[in-house]
Formats: structure tokens, C-alpha cells, sequence
């Protein structure tokens, strides 16, 4: 199974889209989001073309292939105009290998989750990156609406036990073994 993992919509239904296209060029099988799908956030400037709405557009037509973690941005409202739910947390499995997904509020490379496999994927800080810490793979997509420190609008593909970063274009940026 080929995952697409990425995070921290923020609202922008021109990055929804522009993911969605990318979903699709890509060829995965289910789109995972890392939370903050629909609302900025108050220490977040507007994202282009903020339109929440119009991110549900897009995101509904793709429920059936959506895995949606809830974040700190997230509320029980958004529910309301979603075809899919959110989660707390979720796993994923891929090669045998076993990946632990949470938005990042609560967990990030510094403090791992408990038993949480041979991988841990997280967005909320909006930068993009795949390193090691003890012995797991740990990689956070960035944000695809407003990305920081310079770091990519980017999300990861999990495809046979190895995790790739992409941005936007598809341009393959780093690459690593679970």
C-alpha cells in the first residue's frame, strides 16, 4: 500500500487543491493528514486563498481515501462539515514495519511517543524533515499552506518500508529506510 502523509492545511483551499492533484499524480492509495485541516490558528497569518468551505469541497470528495488525524486547530465543529472523521491517533503498517501518526501538539522528535514502532510521523510545527532518534525513524511533513523556517511545503510517501519527502512539484528532497 502507497501512503501520502501531509499536514497543516490551515484552510487554504489553493493548497487542498494543489495536494489533491499531487494525491492523485502520485498514484497513492490513502491520503493520511497530520491535523490543522480548516482553521489558521491565532498565531497563524492567513493562508492563500483561506476559504474552509472550499477545503471540505476538496477533502470530501476524497473521503473514502482519507485518514484524518485531529489537531490542535481542529475542533468538534469541523466534524460537522467533514464526510470523514478525525482521530486521536492512528498507525500505519508498511513492510512489516510499524509507524505511529499524532498531529504533534503532544508528541515530537524530542519526546517520542511510548511504544511507538519503528516510525513516528507528526506536522504542527510546520517543518519539514527525516532523522533518527533512538533507534526510530521520525519524520514530519511540514506544512503544505505555511511552512517555517524555510523548510518546503512537503508531505511524505510511505511505500514498502521507505519514507520519502517531496515537495509540492514531486521534487524528491530525502529519502529514508523504516
Amino acid at each position: 500500500m502507497k501512503y501520502m502523509v501531509a499536514s497543516d492545511l490551515h484552510g487554504s483551499a489553493f493548497y487542498a487543491r494543489k495536494l489533491a492533484e499531487r494525491f492523485a499524480a502520485e498514484g497513492a492509495d490513502l491520503l493520511v493528514l497530520l491535523g490543522d485541516i480548516y482553521n489558521h490558528g491565532p498565531r497563524n497569518p492567513l493562508p492563500e486563498e483561506y476559504a474552509p468551505m472550499r477545503v471540505a469541497q476538496v477533502l470530501n470528495g476524497l473521503a473514502d481515501r482519507l485518514l484524518v488525524v485531529k489537531g490542535n486547530c481542529d475542533s468538534d465543529v469541523d466534524t460537522l462539515i467533514s464526510d470523514f472523521e478525525f482521530v486521536s491517533e492512528a498507525v500505519l503498517v508498511s513492510a512489516g514495519k510499524r509507524v505511529f501518526l499524532q498531529h504533534g501538539d503532544r508528541f515530537s522528535i524530542d519526546k517520542l511517543p511510548k511504544n511507538c514502532g519503528d516510525g513516528f510521523f507528526y506536522g504542527h510545527y510546520h517543518t519539514s524533515f527525516i532523522r533518527r532518534a533512538g533507534g526510530v525513524l521520525v519524520a514530519n511533513p511540514g506544512s503544505v499552506s505555511l511552512p517555517k523556517e524555510g523548510t518546503l511545503r512537503g508531505y511524505l510517501l510511505l511505500e514498502e518500508g521507505t519514507v520519502t519527502l517531496k515537495d509540492l512539484a514531486g521534487s524528491v528532497a530525502d529519502e529514508q529506510a523504516l
